[in-house]
């Protein structure tokens, strides 16, 4: 009798665990078989799969826990691409330095903001972090030091342990891989602890919360400064791909495809947000090949999507089994 009633109270953990298992062991097989056949446009591709679904699922985080709408994010993640890019211009290029300045400066700046903007609700929580974002994009386009509207090359990848691991396509898609193993186990197991489920009973009915004697403020402001430090180490990974930063990251439209891939996935399903990224970037990639109005055809997605009235990717395959 014990035995089963911890069996069933694990049993909501394991289903996030298995599912985030099989999304991890999938991404890892196309990385291998991509290095088998020596295909480095696909180690490339798979690569930036695993650093945009960092991003996405650390707003996924936001959204469907904590039920804070940001329209900002990119911001975090344009903001770790120049931390890498800064950090790296006076001589600080490896990963176990770079990756914590990245978390903490992107962490703190999150908190601050988050600090004013969840002082509202609804639209108008989403307007200010739209603002903030902003902010951040013109600040850093006005920098003329580091490039500005035209953006700046890194001086070099970054190292781990002075190891050149970011030099090689597959060293790149597996430190991807590694990031995204980790804030997908470590965002998963979150919700079911005591921390999680006060923001989920928040995100449900905040006079309750309040009521029950939670300081739900810091709760969600923890969450909002935890998904910025994520996102900004999605930033450093996608500056030393791309070898180039610019204020284009943190753009407005940048946050609205991680929104579209963060509902695509479903908005509450944090291995969804790894799908949803996933099938995005794939669209994206094979309507480029054909045609330069292929935005046309994601925002056909995104119009089935909101048509099909938040019906989800898993619950559509759920449907094509049945």
């Amino acid at each position: 009798m014990i035995e089963a009633a911890a069996f069933r109270q694990d049993e909501p953990l394991r289903r996030p665990l298995r599912a985030a298992a099989l999304v991890l062991v999938a991404l890892a097989a196309a990385i291998l078989v991509a290095w088998a056949m020596g295909n480095a446009w696909w180690l490339s591709f798979l690569a930036r799969v695993a650093i945009t679904a960092t991003a996405a699922l650390s707003l996924s985080c936001l959204i469907g826990q904590a039920g804070l709408v940001s329209f900002g994010h990119a911001a975090q993640v344009g903001l770790g691409a120049y931390v890498a890019l800064i950090a790296g211009e006076y001589g600080i290029a490896d990963l176990t330095l770079l990756a914590p300045l990245a978390f903490v400066v992107v962490a703190l700046w999150s908190a601050v903001t988050a600090a004013l903007a969840l002082r509202t609700r609804g639209v108008y929580f989403i307007m200010l972090t739209l603002a903030f974002a902003q902010m951040a994009y013109f600040i850093m386009q006005s920098l003329s030091r580091f490039g500005g509207d035209d953006g700046m090359a890194l001086a070099r990848r970054a190292t781990l342990f002075g190891a050149p691991v970011l030099k090689t396509d597959l060293g790149l898609a597996l430190a991807a891989l590694a990031l995204l193993a980790a804030a997908l186990i470590g965002f998963v197991w979150m919700t079911e602890t005591r921390y999680g489920l006060v923001l989920r009973a928040a995100k449900e009915n905040e006079s309750r919360a309040l009521a029950s004697g939670f300081r739900v403020f810091r709760f969600q402001l923890y969450a909002y400064a935890l998904a910025g430090g994520v996102a900004a180490l999605a930033g450093v990974l996608l500056a030393n791909q791309a070898e180039f930063v610019s204020p284009s990251y943190m753009n407005w439209h940048r946050s609205g495809e991680l929104i579209v891939m963060v509902v695509l996935g479903g908005a509450t399903s944090l291995p969804g947000a790894v799908i949803g990224a996933a099938v995005v970037l794939i669209i994206e990639e094979a309507l480029g090949h054909w045609t330069e109005f292929w935005k046309l055809g994601l925002g056909l997605v995104i119009v089935a999507a909101v048509l099909l009235r938040g019906a989800d990717l898993s619950a559509l395959f759920g449907r094509a089994r049945r």
